[in-house]
């Protein structure tokens, strides 16, 4: 997984290894936060952890983890490149959406018409077991009940089983990197043609894992647009296990380029 190894006082080093990436040459955003998530007290368990991504966080470099209070900063240089602190709310996620229609869903997903950022981790076109292959698709309107026009997607997860850490866990990481593309595809049909001149960037993920994932497991991660304000895109995501139970909540903020 990530390599974080300790430095003197409280600090730690981070180095983000190419495959989890999104962005080229730079960190998938789910990941990069749930594994700043991880080194907090609770660790996004006992209570939601906002993270926010100030700037792109470039991968294979060793790059200082500082707790500062009850947050925790990872930086370059003099830049403060990612920041996490634990917060006091609740997640509202979108409805379940059952692990068959999820993953019929997945047949209209965009990116398989042109993708971006096909190298992403999380929802890039990666071979199997390389990457997630999270690929959310519009879900008929009959199922999961969503309210008021939003727009639900979801898609069927099927966890690769060399993602666990070195005690075969699934880490956290790689949960919060399967909440974070969701809540941008949602938002792709309120566009012209259906496709953001350039395609948005994560600014903020709040979640909260509340249940392990498990190696050759399968769920469904099912989210929703909620809004827009200027270049600001908002969206809620979750990941189910088959039986409706609540894995992981997000709520994310994703920013469109000037342009």
């Amino acid at each position: 997984m990530g390599y974080m190894t300790a430095a003197a006082g409280l600090q730690t080093v981070l180095t983000v290894p190419k495959r989890f990436r999104g962005p080229e040459g730079t960190a998938n955003g789910g990941w990069i936060a749930g594994t700043l998530a991880g080194t907090l007290t609770g660790g996004g368990h006992d209570s939601p952890v906002e993270v926010t991504l100030r700037r792109p966080v470039p991968l294979e470099s060793e790059l200082p983890v500082e707790h500062v209070g009850n947050a925790v900063v990872l930086s370059q240089g003099d830049d403060h490149l990612v920041e996490a602190i634990p917060v006091a709310e609740t997640l509202a996620p979108p409805p379940f959406v059952r692990f068959t229609d999820a993953a019929r869903a997945e047949a209209g997903f965009p990116g398989r018409h042109g993708h971006a950022i096909a190298g992403c981790f999380a929802c890039g076109l990666r071979e199997p077991g390389d990457g997630l292959r999270i690929f959310p698709g519009p879900v008929d309107n009959t199922v999961g009940n969503p309210v008021d026009g939003a727009e639900l997607v979801a898609a069927g997860w099927r966890v690769p089983f060399n993602v666990t850490d070195e005690h075969g866990v699934v880490p956290d990481s790689i949960i919060w990197a399967a909440l974070d593309c969701a809540t941008g595809w949602a938002h792709y049909r309120s566009f012209p043609d259906r496709r953001p001149i350039q395609p948005p960037l994560l600014g903020r993920l709040t979640g909260q894992v509340f249940r392990r994932v498990y190696p050759m497991g399968r769920y469904s991660v099912v989210a929703r647009a909620e809004g827009r304000d200027g270049r600001k895109l908002f969206g809620t995501s979750a990941v189910y296990e088959v039986d409706g139970a609540l894995v992981a909540a997000a709520k994310a903020t994703w920013i469109l380029p000037r342009g």
